[in-house]
Formats: structure tokens, C-alpha cells, sequence
């Protein structure tokens, strides 16, 4: 899987979500290492959500895992903070802001 088909699938997931509740500024970076490497940025501001393939450098938080544990995230099959205590997603940056992405992603 090349980082473009990653990128798009992901996309797809995130863009589902429900970021209208969200007042405040959120801006994460994600970094997927092994197959489909490369990074993206996921914003919210003034309750709308935007996923671009680009470096974000005033972010919030840090994200880095592989592309399997990120579809999994992002499809709610697994909790963000469970995938940071079994050591499959890196977590930098503002603790509290990084918690914040589990009110963006579906639940299962």
C-alpha cells in the first residue's frame, strides 16, 4: 500500500466525523512508519474538520504508529489510548488535546 492509498482511506474515515460540538483549536500531526510512510495533519477549528498530506508544525500533539493501527483507530476498532499502553501509537505533545481525538472517532 503506497502512503496516497493510505492517505485517502483515512481521509475517508476522519472525514466522518462529527467535529461540530468542538470549540476549540485542535491540531494533531500523524506520523505512519513501515509500509505507507509518510505524514499528514488533522485540524479542527470553528468546528470543522480538515485532513491534508502535509507536516503541521504548530500542533497540538504527535502521533505515530503504523498504518494498520491507525485504520484501526480511525474505524473505532480500537481506543487511542489503549493502542498507546500496548506501545502501537506514540503519543507527543499536549496530553490533554491528544485525549480529545477519541470525541472525533467512532466508537465500537
Amino acid at each position: 500500500m503506497t502512503f496516497e492509498d493510505m492517505f485517502a482511506q483515512v481521509k475517508g474515515l476522519l472525514a466522518q466525523a462529527d467535529a461540530s460540538g468542538i470549540g476549540e483549536r485542535l491540531a494533531y500531526q500523524f506520523n505512519i512508519t513501515g509500509e505507507a510512510q509518510g505524514t499528514f495533519y488533522l485540524e479542527v477549528k470553528d468546528g470543522a474538520l480538515r485532513v491534508e498530506p502535509y507536516d503541521y508544525h504548530d500542533r497540538d500533539a504527535l502521533f505515530t504508529c503504523s498504518a494498520e493501527t491507525l485504520f484501526k483507530i480511525a474505524s473505532g476498532q480500537t481506543d487511542p489510548v489503549a493502542a498507546v499502553f500496548l506501545g502501537k501509537l506514540k503519543v507527543e505533545g499536549s496530553i490533554d488535546k491528544a485525549l480529545k481525538l477519541k470525541s472525533l472517532l467512532p466508537s465500537k
